[in-house]
């Protein structure tokens, strides 16, 4: 492992704790409580603040500004956190925030996603692993966007609102309700328009999984049913494809409905 190479322009508190191989460009902010993984790289201007812990092998570009206060009325200077994992990029001019006591007090983030620029991560955002944030992504407050998501360039979502796995946003979509795993939408008011075949074979998914899942996306949006009812249809079909497993634990927790 390389050693930490920090610009001499750049300010780094003497309390922030940079791992072996992190490397820091000029005129770059590293605050007191921030904690930053092997091999992360922080670019020039880029600004990581409050009380943040940064994982491995992470890129955040120019301009980012990562661990600010939350942008709530309600916060009161609590020593709340923010938590990124391993192995993401974080483009120019992102937004992260720490979390609030009304929630866990913790904005987090896994594994492995690609955020583009301007992207906004609200207090209590929890985004998974291996997810696509496009140019301007906007997220509200408690969030969840789990693994494999893709939101399009300008997608707004609203606050409490959860994006389930393998899901596909379209750009300048506006989210006020849950969407289920799988599906793709899109629009203002957003709409389900589908599943994300083409994303779910290239994760591996069989052909019986696919049709299972497909299947299971007339069950909710077409055949006229409550939501109470889609959620028992699938059910019964998930104990013969376990690739429905998650969708039915998701509408198990929807509290603001979901995208129609």
């Amino acid at each position: 492992m390389s050693e930490t190479s920090i610009d001499p322009r750049a300010i780094v508190h003497p309390g922030a704790r940079l791992a072996a191989g992190v490397s820091v460009g000029p005129f770059a902010t590293i605050g007191e409580h921030v904690t930053i993984g092997a091999g992360t790289s922080i670019g020039s201007h880029a600004v990581i603040e409050g009380h943040t812990t940064i994982g491995r092998d992470n890129r955040i570009y120019s301009f980012a500004a990562i661990g600010g206060d939350p942008q709530d009325k309600k916060y009161a200077g609590e020593p709340t956190r923010l938590e990124i994992g391993d192995r993401n990029t974080i483009r120019e001019f992102c937004t992260f925030s720490t979390g609030t006591v009304q929630d866990t007090g913790v904005t987090r983030m896994g594994n492995d996603n690609w955020v583009m620029a301007y992207v906004h991560l609200a207090h209590d955002c929890v985004v998974g692993n291996h997810t696509i944030l496009a140019n301007s992504v906007q997220l509200a407050g408690h969030v969840h966007v789990d693994d494999w998501a893709i939101l399009g360039g300008c997608t707004g979502v609203h606050q409490f609102v959860r994006v389930g796995a393998h899901t596909m946003i379209g750009g300048g979509t506006m989210l006020r309700q849950d969407v289920p795993p799988y599906v793709m939408a899109e629009g203002n008011p957003a709409a389900a328009r589908g599943i994300n075949a083409e994303g779910l074979k290239r994760r591996g998914f069989d052909a019986d999984a696919i049709g299972a899942i497909r299947e299971a996306f007339r069950t909710l949006y077409r055949a006229n049913l409550t939501l109470a009812e889609a959620r028992a249809e699938i059910g019964r079909a998930a104990a013969a494809s376990p690739s429905l497993v998650p969708i039915v634990a998701f509408l198990e927790q929807v509290t603001r409905g979901i995208v129609r």
